[in-house]
């Protein structure tokens, strides 16, 4: 008989089988890539904060003098109250422009258009500046002279309104056409009126579609009210600026208008997040 009928046959042995219920073992990704870079961008922030703290350049101590004068603390109350007034002037007149915009009526509808057209097609600088020179085209106006009637500031709040104005419009428009079409139409089956269904159903709704632009426009508004330094109106850049050109220390007072800048809009973007998170209770975006 051969050797090879004559040789056991060799049957594999059964792969060992793990006991019910055992995880199997996870091993974590290695992600050095990503430490890595993260390393690198922090000490390159650091070398940058270093450098900004440990120049003498930026001479903080004339910073730390001048952050809370009289001169700046005045020329920001304004600014924060031209803001203030802006805001609230723009988007009233906004929130009737986008209501004029979905009238049925063509003209509301032509004239809202057209005033939104114009006011986001002309820049604001020169809209102020043709304001400020209304006087060449109106002397007078009722009987009043132009030139009494609309001083610096006055000439400030309506550019930045109108200009507002146009933008609001189409921001509270966005947010009424965001409401689905099914509240319009249970709010008629109440029977509730036009006026009614708008400040009582579509309003509550559109504000989660509203506040986060509307938020964005206001700390737009914050930072470009410092454009108004160009009619002489004192605040916050033209405060510093009358102060610089005193004692030309140019950068130590450009850092007082940007850290009041930096502070102020940090607390409106906190604002913003819980008003946010107040309109956005019950939705998936809440948080």
């Amino acid at each position: 008989m051969s050797a090879t009928l004559s040789s056991p046959s060799k049957t594999p042995s059964p792969a060992p089988v793990d006991p019910v219920g055992t995880p199997p073992r996870i091993v974590p990704a290695r992600r050095t890539g990503q430490w890595t870079a993260a390393a690198v961008v922090l000490v390159l922030v650091g070398l940058g904060l270093d450098s900004v703290v440990r120049n003498e350049a930026f001479q903080w101590d004339v910073v730390a003098d001048y952050f809370t004068s009289t001169a700046v603390l005045r020329g920001l109350w304004l600014t924060l109250w031209l803001t203030a007034l802006v805001m609230v002037l723009g988007f009233a007149l906004g929130t009737l422009l986008a209501v004029m915009r979905l009238s049925a009526n063509p003209v509301l509808r032509a004239v809202s258009w057209g005033y939104v057209w114009f006011f986001r097609s002309t820049p604001i600088l020169v809209q102020l500046l043709f304001w400020f020179n209304i006087g060449a085209l109106y002397p007078q106006v009722f009987g009043v002279r132009t030139v009494n009637l609309l001083s610096a500031v006055g000439v400030a709040v309506v550019g930045l309104t109108l200009h507002e104005a146009a933008y609001a419009a189409e921001v509270v428009r966005g947010g009424i056409l965001s409401v689905e079409r099914g509240q319009l139409e249970a709010a008629q089956s109440l029977g509730l009126g036009r006026w009614r269904r708008l400040r009582r159903i579509v309003l509550p709704q559109a504000m989660r579609s509203i506040v986060p632009p509307a938020g964005n426009m206001l700390i737009g508004t914050l930072k470009g009210t410092s454009i108004v330094s160009v009619i002489a109106v004192q605040d916050l850049l033209y405060s510093v600026q009358l102060v610089y050109h005193r004692t030309y220390q140019v950068v130590p007072l450009l850092l007082v208008a940007t850290l009041w800048y930096v502070a102020v809009t940090s607390l409106l973007s906190v604002g913003q997040h819980y008003v946010e998170k107040h309109y956005a209770r019950g939705t998936a975006g809440a948080r």
